[in-house]
């Protein structure tokens, strides 16, 4: 095996053991700064909301994602 093929296969064993440890972004509660309705969601909604609680682990804000 040469040289550049055992790099390009350690390269690939390297991202794949990489995905293997990649987890789910979290979840969180977000309030509306105009209307105070809440929702659950994973990304920022815009400058009208503000974070209220969380990480969670499912997609209803139900269940809190406990660091390890």
């Amino acid at each position: 095996m040469t040289t550049s093929r055992k790099s390009a296969v350690a390269f690939l064993l390297a991202c794949a053991s990489a995905a293997l440890l990649a987890a789910p972004a979290p979840w969180f509660t977000w309030r509306s700064k105009t209307d105070g309705k809440q929702v659950c969601h994973q990304t920022p909604l815009g400058p009208g909301w503000e974070k209220v609680d969380g990480p969670y682990r499912d997609s209803h804000c139900t269940k809190l994602l406990i660091a390890k």
